[in-house]
């Protein structure tokens, strides 16, 4: 209620929509970093693109392995999910590379979509199969997965449509996926 009173009171005349990149074949992942820049993937050019506000677009990774969700932990280190390669990454802000989850049960993960982490640096990634992903799955479900900050992979869930957006609450304690398939966005209680 409070919100609902408080929301006419705000002036949104300023608000103003801009092109700050173009040319891209599809854009997912944007991840906002502390550094003021933003990072987002063009999945079928197979990049990995940084925005500089002021400078424009430069290319962080040629072959991201289709690259998807993107997202960053407090300490500035890029976490993406890397469709094609079928894992989840870390990069360091020197540029070296971390796998953190491939292999579900010795089975390859279906194809990693989208990335959060939060503030205690948990991870918690969605894997559904897109498309001819399908036809590679090893997996025989779809799920919300958690990496523990130990590096223990653990299944969330197993819903019956594939998985896709996550977004933590402000809190860190709600997990919120969003189901292609279902249509629907669900909330998982992290406590």
């Amino acid at each position: 209620l409070l919100a609902a009173t408080l929301l006419p009171a705000q002036d949104f005349s300023e608000i103003k929509v801009e092109k700050v990149s173009a040319g891209h074949g599809f854009t997912e992942g944007p991840a906002w970093s502390h550094e003021n820049y933003l990072v987002f993937s063009d999945v079928p050019r197979d990049k990995l693109l940084k925005f500089v506000p002021g400078t424009g677009t430069e290319t962080v990774r040629e072959q991201s392995h289709g690259a998807n969700g993107n997202t960053f932990d407090v300490q500035g280190r890029l976490y993406s999910c890397e469709s094609r390669n079928r894992r989840v990454i870390r990069q360091d802000k020197k540029g070296r590379v971390e796998v953190l989850a491939d292999k579900w049960e010795g089975k390859r993960l279906n194809a990693p979509n989208d990335i959060v982490v939060r503030k205690d640096g948990e991870v918690y990634f969605t894997d559904p199969a897109f498309g001819n992903q399908q036809d590679a799955r090893e997996l025989a479900f779809f799920g919300v997965f958690h990496i523990s900050r130990k590096g223990a992979l653990e299944v969330l869930a197993k819903p019956k449509g594939r998985p896709n957006g996550v977004a933590l609450s402000p809190n860190g304690r709600i997990l919120y996926v969003d189901n292609s398939d279902e249509r629907n966005v669900r909330a998982y209680d992290l406590d």
